[in-house]
């Protein structure tokens, strides 16, 4: 073993790093941006997009908020997306109910009350309140790319799927053959966008479902 140099003793570990403080260790693990990958990463951009979208505003939204609400990169967000049009017309379609999905209840009344029931709950979701905050907001030109998204997902599809369930329960004899029409089927949409436009989404609580679809609906369209 060689000398001591100036006749100083070795310490174990002297030469080591000192520990590292716990609360720095602690925030230091809390912001650093996770290792999140596919749809749990996708579903947590989606999450700070809206969320955005409904405490800033759509002119507030940037990317760079939405990766640091999201804990990400902001590189992770253009990877996937060009723009923050992009991005919120992927976050709505995401979340938004899909009305074809409306299963054949037997009965064209449940059938009926399922999709608007559905839709009122989107509404006044996080997501319906993101909607409602972005078609107030956003200028002319940007409204023309989000009004197409909305008639192309939201109120095409919902009265393509009342139509289908209008002409199930015309073959089952619940539904008079000649209210299985176009027009028909458009008279839900017409006033869910009217309440959520015009009468606002207090309406829309409990029972607003049965109440749409036996007090306007049922009267035209029973055998």
């Amino acid at each position: 073993m060689g000398p001591e140099r100036d006749g100083a003793r070795s310490v174990p570990g002297a030469d080591a790093e000192p520990a590292c403080c716990p609360v720095r260790v602690a925030h230091q693990a809390l912001t650093r941006p996770s290792r999140r990958r596919g749809r749990e990463l996708e579903k947590a951009i989606f999450e700070a997009t809206l969320d955005q979208l409904t405490s800033g505003g759509y002119a507030r939204l940037t990317m760079e908020r939405v990766a640091s609400a999201a804990r990400t990169g902001k590189a992770a967000l253009y990877r996937r997306w060009a723009s923050k049009d992009e991005l919120v017309i992927d976050a709505l379609d995401a979340t938004l109910p899909r009305p074809y999905d409306t299963p054949d209840l037997g009965s064209a009344r449940d059938e009926l009350h399922r999709i608007v029931e559905e839709f009122a709950q989107a509404m006044t979701s996080p997501v319906g309140s993101a909607l409602n905050a972005l078609m107030g907001e956003i200028d002319h030109e940007r409204a023309e790319v989000f009004k197409a998204f909305i008639t192309n997902r939201v109120i095409e599809p919902t009265a393509r799927t009342i139509l289908e369930i209008l002409r199930r329960g015309a073959e089952r004899g619940d539904v008079r053959p000649g209210a299985a029409t176009p027009l028909v089927a458009d008279v839900i949409p017409a006033v869910l966008l009217y309440q959520v436009k015009i009468r606002g989404l207090e309406g829309m609580g409990p029972g607003f479902a049965g109440r749409l679809v036996d007090e306007v609906l049922e009267p035209m369209i029973r055998a």
